[in-house]
Parts: C-alpha cells; sequence; structure tokens
C-alpha cells in the first residue's frame, strides 16, 4: 500500500481522549456556509438535469456542546423519478472545536424503499462507540451497539473532514484511509488524491484551481470508486463539482450557487 497520511494518528500519545483523536483543525467553514447544486444524469451518452442539492451549515449545540449543525438535500425531478426516486436528507451534528462526530441522520427514499439510519457518537475507554438506530422499509427497527478502537465515520462528517485536509505535501496516488458506518455495517474505505485540475462553473465566468479526491469502498472483493470531487485550492475547500457513480448510472452535482464562505476564494483564476 503506498504511503499513508493517516499514519500520523497512530502516533498520537495515548493519553490522548478519543474524541480529540478523532478531530481535524477547521479552517474550511464557518456557521452560515450555504451551497446549492444543479444534478446532472447520463442517459444513453446524454446528460439531463434532474434534480438539485443543497447544504448548509449552522453554528447550534448538540447534547449541551457546541457544533456545526450540516443539512444536505438531494431532490430529484420528474425526469429522474422515470429512472429513480430519489429523496434524501442527511443531517450531522460535528463538534464546533475540532469536528468530531457526535450525531448522524439519514432518512432517504431511494427507489420505491424509505428507510432511516441513525448514529449517536460517544468515546469511552478511548474508543469510539457507535449507537446504531435503523428503520427499513417495512417499518421494522434495529438497534446495536458497536464500539471500535479507531476512529470512525459517517458520510457527512467524512465530507466535512476531508475539506479540511492540507494537500500541500500530497502526491498523486496517496491513500488516506477512512472507515465509514452506516447503522448496519462498517465499510472499508478511503479516499485517493489525484491531483490538481482546473474546473469552470458552467454559465458563469467563474474557474477554480481544484484539488481532486476519489472516494473508495473495497465490496465483494473489488475496489469500487463511489465519488470523485473537486474542490477549491483553498482554505475553504469548497465542492465546486462531484461525479457519482451509481449502481444505476452516472451522475454529476455541479456548484450554481454559494454564500457565507469563511475565507477569501484564492483558487479564483482570473
Amino acid at each position: 500500500m503506498k504511503k499513508c497520511l493517516f499514519i500520523l494518528f497512530m502516533l498520537l500519545p495515548l493519553s490522548m481522549s478519543a474524541q480529540s483523536k478523532c478531530g481535524i483543525e477547521n479552517t474550511a467553514f464557518n456557521g452560515g456556509e450555504f451551497l446549492a447544486y444543479d444534478l446532472y444524469f447520463n442517459w444513453k451518452f446524454v446528460w439531463f438535469k434532474v434534480g438539485t442539492a443543497s447544504m448548509s451549515t449552522v453554528t447550534s449545540t448538540f447534547k449541551g456542546q457546541k457544533a456545526y449543525r450540516t443539512s444536505l438535500t438531494t431532490r430529484g425531478n420528474s425526469k429522474l423519478d422515470g429512472v429513480f426516486v430519489m429523496r434524501d436528507t442527511l443531517l450531522s451534528y460535528c463538534s464546533a472545536k475540532d469536528l468530531t462526530p457526535l450525531y448522524f441522520r439519514k432518512g432517504a427514499l431511494e427507489g420505491k424503499r424509505y428507510y432511516v439510519d441513525e448514529l449517536w457518537y460517544t468515546y469511552p475507554r478511548n474508543n469510539c462507540h457507535l449507537r446504531m438506530h435503523r428503520i427499513d422499509a417495512d417499518g421494522e427497527e434495529h438497534w446495536n451497539d458497536k464500539e471500535y478502537a479507531e476512529c470512525i465515520y459517517d458520510m457527512m462528517s467524512i465530507f466535512l473532514r476531508a475539506r479540511n485536509f492540507d494537500a500541500s505535501g500530497m502526491k498523486k496516488g496517496d491513500i488516506i484511509p477512512l472507515p465509514i458506518s452506516d447503522a448496519r455495517s462498517l465499510t472499508n474505505s478511503w479516499m485517493t488524491y489525484r491531483g490538481k485540475e482546473n474546473y469552470k462553473i458552467d454559465g458563469t465566468n467563474e474557474k477554480f484551481r481544484c484539488l481532486v479526491f476519489s472516494f473508495y469502498e473495497r465490496e465483494d472483493g473489488k475496489n469500487h470508486e463511489l465519488i470523485r470531487f473537486y474542490v477549491t485550492d483553498d482554505n475553504n475547500h469548497i465542492p465546486v463539482r462531484l461525479d457519482m457513480f451509481l449502481s444505476f448510472g452516472s451522475a454529476k452535482a455541479f456548484l450554481k450557487t454559494y454564500k457565507g464562505v469563511r475565507g477569501p476564494m484564492t483558487s479564483k483564476i482570473k
């Protein structure tokens, strides 16, 4: 395996709490950030606009702890509904101090299935404990508890974490292990750094220098690229494009509008 940047965690002193160990310094965003995207789906070599997505982050509290509350909603339109119904709402609370995961919820209508996943994080005995709750499409509820010695994340907290990676010392092909869990199981997953590319937001004159990452998971003995995303090469690390490789085809999300950005957009190419 190529050099793993994440090995720094293995060098942390044992006296450090698991919550601190699972955090990362946030230099990318503040409360009040809002990002909006257009969604496109590929059908027989033609790209169709099939919906929208939006992500908002506000300053909040979770169980008395100051936190960032981040929500992501995706809404397919009638064109996508003819192929695959998608109505997803994801919610995440992470510590405002260091983005340590605190809570995650996903409510998803995907095809004909509606299900809910929830995770509550605690950090006893220098470990990461997950209280897991799932409501299946048939309404059956499942509760479970699991504890891990390593840090575990979810779909949202890992996204916020990735926005704060320092790529200045990265090389193409560098791998960052990132174990992710839902309310059913733990996934063997990681990110790979793909280098830099320039990207122009469609319909505008805005062009950005971007860092490119791919998110992979291993399933059935094979590696699967799930998402390739482009983030601005500045401290904000705003995702301007996401390529999603789905079981039923390919989709893309393109940044449409943004506001409440934390710092100067120094990645903008004039």
